[in-house]
């Protein structure tokens, strides 16, 4: 039995987290931690665990936790994790941080995008980025994973295989990127209200969104060098999903068949990465609930570009299906254990 505990389990990641480990009977969830619900019933906030959990929220200690638990999740918002961690809480247990704390190596590049001072970038080199698709081997002997962005695990598994490959030139890759209203979290915001997003789609952190370096730090690794990218994502009126649709120029001619045979290559052994048939694209509906993510193709020889696209869920790739996945990977379990989920139709 995994004992675990979740900081910010009222957030929607952590609510998801909570939906995801509470089906299995290897788990126990000791801890519903909540900055802003202490001592309330957490079926109060979340009535869908309504006779499922009787427990009330507790603080945020984590250090507490950590005598307790084999492994913590902190969903909670940037900067919260890093100003708490220390060599004790990574001595007694694992942390897998759904923040950004962690996932970019450079700690300036870091305090430049999010606006705050790191607290403990002495743990930044040792926290391992949590994509399990590319770093598998790295995620089973760590004590802290970084759990990727909504927007980079899309853009990165789309994409990477080309850039990876050389078929692509990574200085001209423009992702354009669409959520669901669910990514931008459960805090009350103008707007975020119905009115303003219903019947309405906008961009939004336009050359500045802070997934951004995330993005470009994944890619650059695939290609060896340095990658800038342009990204603008979209704020569209859904709960939940993401689609990604990037473009790149080709760096030779090459066939359907040749392109498709890279995405192969890469993951026709993973089990939650479906590349999808010819002219099939992804779309979030064929992914909404699960933890798969469709990704495709188009060679534009009019262009000399190829257009790669990618769909998931937010909240379940994107975030606690995806930590889910690398606590399995942790604890030497079946990957996909507890994450066979059917997507949601209609």
């Amino acid at each position: 039995m995994i004992k675990a505990g979740i900081i910010g389990s009222t957030g929607y990641a952590g609510g998801e987290l909570a939906r995801l480990l509470l089906q299995r009977d290897d788990i126990e969830i000791l801890w519903y931690g909540s900055k802003s619900y202490v001592d309330q019933k957490y079926a109060s906030i979340y009535q869908n665990m309504f006779q499922i959990v009787d427990d009330s929220c507790r603080d945020d200690n984590v250090e507490a936790l950590a005598e307790i638990a084999d492994v913590i999740f902190t969903a909670t918002p940037q900067g919260f994790c890093a100003s708490l961690m220390n060599e004790e809480i990574l001595s007694k247990t694992k942390v897998i941080d759904l923040s950004a704390d962690y996932r970019i190596k450079d700690v300036a590049v870091y305090e430049e995008w999010y606006k705050m001072e790191h607290k403990t970038p002495q743990f930044i080199k040792e926290a391992v980025y949590g994509l399990p698709e590319i770093n598998r081997e790295k995620i089973k002997n760590a004590r802290l994973i970084a759990n990727p962005g909504c927007y980079p695990t899309c853009s990165t598994l789309s994409i990477y295989p080309l850039v990876k490959e050389g078929l692509i030139d990574p200085s001209t890759i423009i992702i354009d990127a669409k959520s669901g209203t669910s990514g931008a979290g459960r805090g009350a915001k103008v707007d975020n209200l119905y009115c303003e997003v219903n019947e309405n789609i906008k961009a939004y952190g336009i050359g500045v969104h802070r997934h951004t370096p995330e993005i470009e730090e994944q890619l650059s690794y695939g290609a060896d060098r340095p990658v800038t990218i342009s990204f603008t994502p979209h704020l569209v009126p859904m709960n939940r999903g993401i689609l990604i649709t990037s473009y790149a120029a080709l760096t030779k001619s090459v066939s359907y068949e040749e392109v498709k045979a890279v995405y192969d290559k890469y993951y026709s052994k993973e089990y939650f990465i479906r590349v999808l048939e010819k002219d099939v694209v992804p779309q979030t509906k064929w992914v909404e609930g699960s933890n798969f993510v469709d990704v495709n193709f188009k060679i534009d020889p009019r262009t000399n570009r190829v257009i790669m696209m990618g769909a998931m869920d937010n909240l379940v790739k994107g975030a606690a299906g995806q930590a889910v996945q690398n606590m399995n990977i942790l604890f030497g379990l079946p990957e996909n254990k507890g994450l066979k989920l059917i997507p949601l139709f209609p």
